[in-house]
């Protein structure tokens, strides 16, 4: 399975409330179970950088992790940025 970062920042207009925000990570996330299920996620992580999130998933399906980020960005209120990733290891390989 190809590895995937998405990277995004969340709009200061998608929640008043800091507690809001969990209500819209679990929207979030059912919506992508239920309408992609080729992409696993491995990974969440919080950030204080310039992103807001970083996730690491997983999937043979591109189409289905642009779909993904598709829903991140409307149902989320985020931009997003998708990056294709490879293990350390197998990029040495390669050179």
């Amino acid at each position: 399975m190809a590895t995937y970062i998405i990277l995004s920042r969340i709009s200061p207009e998608a929640f008043s409330d800091p507690f809001e925000f969990k209500k819209i990570a679990e929207a979030v996330s059912s919506r992508i179970k239920k309408e992609c299920p080729d992409v696993v996620w491995r990974e969440s992580y919080s950030t204080t950088g310039r992103f807001d999130v970083v996730d690491i998933v997983e999937s043979d399906d591109p189409q289905q992790v642009m779909k993904a980020t598709l829903i991140i960005r409307a149902y989320g209120h985020s931009t997003t940025e998708t990056l294709a990733g490879t293990p350390w290891d197998e990029f040495l390989k390669m050179i």
